[in-house]
């Protein structure tokens, strides 16, 4: 039995790579620098040796291949140790190429946004035609009970991201993947710690295009202009497009070529999905924003390619759980709503709010932003940011010790009262005593966020308690 040891395990990617390794029947063990729940009960009921930290000591067993997560760099000691000692090591999107994706039909969704929502949808369609897909999935699906599988039949799910592979492999993670069916919800300048600018992503996104077969598909919004220059630097594949969603009072028009949805509820709860200005069917799902109604036009598409038909894949979708952490309701309190939400771009936070301010009509949004990705942390966003808040009512933002810029300039950018802390504790009594009855509050982070969601949600169960 051959043994891989994997640095930086408990990453939601790296930690699906152990899995589907296991279930390969490798022998699997690894470390990171925080070993903790859910995580690391997911890999310890598989089997899968956890270490804590990164020493020298845990590679005492001479594994056969140490797999480097793209955390890693030069200067970790078991980096340097794996590189004095010549010992092999790989990437994990490299090993899942060699081990798994070459002989698969690889489904990859791409983009800045919205690749774990359609992921998760694309494998639960598949699932619920009962095509036994395997996946790795950047987040917790919850129609599965686990965030990667091998799968039973030739198709694989894979959520494409554009970061760097490696310190030794530059190259975005999804140039290793090989799909034959592409989707790519959307093209902004993203992770500005890797990237200059937004040409340096679309060169990226040129260099996936160019591995797609011509007997494949690659399927994209219509409206956005990025993704149609990166097209026109060559494409060799057919493509399919999607539409924006329209209200039921418009009419479908015969020309739209692609798909396309007519929303019979505001908020995107319900909606007709059309296909070449044809009817294909009705969604009805507990999901709400246009962004979640794009991602499932990408999804129903996608899985039309790998054989399942638009009716079985609207059925599957009236059935989906969202992913958690993707606009997730955590809780109720006296009628106030405490929402998680993966947000951590001025776009997403946008199209999160208008899903939010579609579903409450004029009722009050509270937005918490924690800016916490490398890219907000450096301030790259900030000029963009308060728009993107402008449908809530109140913002409330942590000044994380990371943020290299002043929080506190969105307090006179903001259109709306803002206030900032750098404090989590006095920030979550502040939002407590805002909150009333009907309010809907927004909490948004690609982090932990200090666990402020059930903190805000025991506080305001605190304060309204004390009022009976």
């Amino acid at each position: 039995m051959k043994h891989i040891h994997i640095l930086g395990i408990c990453g939601t990617f790296m930690g699906g790579i152990a899995a589907i390794a296991k279930q390969l029947g490798f022998r699997v063990s690894g470390c990171d620098a925080n070993v903790y729940p859910p995580m690391s009960t997911q890999l310890e009921q598989l089997g899968i040796e956890l270490m804590q930290g990164y020493k020298v000591e845990h590679l005492a067993d001479e594994p056969d291949m140490v797999i480097v997560g793209n955390a890693m760099s030069r200067g970790n000691v078991m980096v340097e140790h794996v590189l004095d000692r010549n010992i092999a090591y790989t990437s994990g999107p490299q090993w899942l190429l060699d081990n798994v994706l070459k002989d698969r039909w690889v489904v990859a969704v791409s983009g800045t946004h919205g690749k774990t929502t359609t992921s998760s949808m694309i494998t639960w369609i598949l699932e619920y035609a009962d095509m036994k897909p395997g996946y790795l999935i950047g987040g917790v699906p919850q129609n599965f009970d686990s965030s990667a599988r091998l799968g039973d039949s030739p198709f694989f799910v894979i959520e494409a991201d554009e970061y760097d592979t490696a310190f030794f492999d530059k190259r975005s993670k999804f140039v290793h993947y090989r799909p034959r069916t592409l989707v790519i919800n959307n093209m902004e300048f993203d992770h500005g710690d890797i990237f200059d600018d937004l040409s340096d992503i679309q060169r990226q996104f040129h260099h996936l295009i160019r591995m797609i077969p011509s007997n494949g598909l690659i399927l994209s919004p219509k409206n956005e202009q990025a993704i149609a220059d990166t097209l026109a630097q060559g494409c060799w594949t057919d493509t399919e497009f999607s539409y924006d969603a329209i209200s039921g009072t418009e009419q479908i028009k015969s020309s739209v070529d692609g798909w396309q949805a007519t929303k019979l509820i505001a908020d995107g709860s319900q909606f007709i999905v059309n296909f070449k200005g044809q009817e294909q069917g009705v969604v009805r799902w507990n999901l709400i924003g246009d962004f979640n109604i794009d991602n499932g036009l990408m999804a129903i598409a996608a899985a039309r390619h790998a054989g399942v038909t638009t009716a079985v894949a609207i059925e599957a979708l009236n059935e989906f759980i969202n992913t958690k952490r993707r606009l997730e309701l955590r809780g109720t309190v006296s009628d106030i709503r405490v929402f998680d939400d993966f947000a951590h771009h001025p776009t997403a936070i946008e199209k999160t709010l208008m899903g939010i301010r579609a579903n409450v009509g004029d009722k009050r949004i509270i937005a918490v932003l924690e800016p916490r990705s490398n890219t907000m942390k450096s301030g790259i966003h900030k000029d963009s940011l308060p728009a993107s808040l402008a449908l809530a009512d109140q913002v409330f933002v942590y000044q994380g010790e990371d943020v290299k810029w002043s929080v506190k300039q969105l307090i006179d950018d903001c259109c709306q009262p803002c206030a900032v802390d750098v404090d989590i504790e006095q920030l979550i009594s502040k939002i407590t005593t805002y909150a009333e009855p009907n309010d809907t509050v927004v909490v948004m982070s690609n982090g932990g966020f200090g666990g402020i969601h059930q903190k805000i949600l025991d506080a305001l169960a605190a304060k309204f308690s004390n009022l009976v």
